[in-house]
């Protein structure tokens, strides 16, 4: 092969590869902002969630007791804090209305 046909393959190949990455398209459309309130409720259900998991994981024989105590006693306060914040921001909201 041809060493000059080679260089310049490559460096097709590479203003094409450049060229894929980094182009801008004008259509780019950004998600909608999320309110701190729906951050909240979908984290209560992340919560919610990883409580069910390891009740179930408990069952199951996967934790000691002392380790389920403890990531159990997190996760409720945790579960605690977003509720809280939650009526805070729904009663500030009825407040304002």
């Amino acid at each position: 092969m041809n060493p000059a046909f080679a260089w310049a393959a490559s460096l097709l190949l590479t203003a094409g590869v450049l060229f894929y990455i980094f182009y801008f398209q004008e259509d780019v459309h950004a998600a909608p902002e999320k309110t701190r309130l729906a951050y909240l409720l979908e984290r209560k259900e992340v919560v919610y969630d990883n409580l069910r998991d390891l009740n179930f994981e408990y069952k199951a024989g996967k934790f000691p007791d002392a380790d389920y105590q403890a990531m159990k006693a997190s996760l409720e306060l945790e579960a605690a804090n977003v509720l809280a914040e939650i009526d805070r921001l729904e009663s500030q909201a009825r407040r304002t209305k």
